[in-house]
């Protein structure tokens, strides 16, 4: 995957009252972040942000944290979220494989897993955001009843996802193939990837796991 670099990207997210800089110093307290104790929703890997700006300006009760790894791309979804009013949203610029140094167990409610990089070749297979080497992160910050939704087009890693999900110990509550004509389409809100997709007439995949 190439990302065009943005000069100034890590300057402007340095400086952004939106980013949480040392986020490690957070964890266990984010509530006080917030400054109240609603659930904590977060997207790891939220690309240009579309689905969870939505989501926080859909549900005012639910706490929402965006995560990108990527200064360049995160950058993009600040600068949607300067133009919006949003006080249930914070943005972490941080790798996802750290999640135990930023929330505390228990911590989250909801992860939300979308259009994650494929990473194809076999060798890269921890890479995958579902494979059990993250799992075994999202247990750590997920609270007992939390589930973690997972979107993607492509029929492979879904597969994979499928098998791999499992062998970390986890059950695979609903799935489906074709999201758009599911009843686990009910209240979709899509992704910049996903509008894309659905436009070309992709089938979008889709399941929900819980331990």
């Amino acid at each position: 995957m190439r990302l065009r670099h943005i000069p100034g990207a890590e300057e402007a997210i340095g400086s952004s009252p939106y980013v949480v800089q040392e986020p490690e110093k957070e964890k266990g307290f984010w509530g006080r972040r917030f400054g109240n104790h609603n659930p904590i929703h977060i997207e790891v890997g939220m690309g240009k942000g579309r689905f969870i700006m939505e989501m926080a300006a859909l549900h005012p009760e639910i706490n929402y944290i965006g995560i990108e790894r990527y200064s360049s791309v995160l950058l993009r979804g600040l600068e949607k979220c300067s133009q919006l009013e949003l006080p249930n949203i914070w943005f972490l610029c941080v790798d996802a494989k750290t999640l135990g140094e930023v929330f505390d167990q228990g911590e989250v409610s909801r992860i939300y897993l979308n259009f994650s990089d494929p990473w194809p070749k076999d060798r890269h297979a921890k890479r995958r955001l579902t494979s059990p080497e993250f799992m075994k992160v999202y247990d750590q910050i997920l609270s007992r009843e939390g589930t973690v939704e997972f979107k993607t087009d492509n029929q492979d890693l879904f597969s994979y996802s499928l098998e791999s999900i499992p062998e970390a110990g986890w059950k695979i509550l609903e799935q489906t193939r074709d999201l758009h004509h599911s009843p686990l389409g009910e209240g979709n809100v899509m992704t910049e990837y996903e509008m894309k997709f659905a436009a070309e007439g992709k089938p979008i995949c889709k399941l929900i796991a819980a331990r």
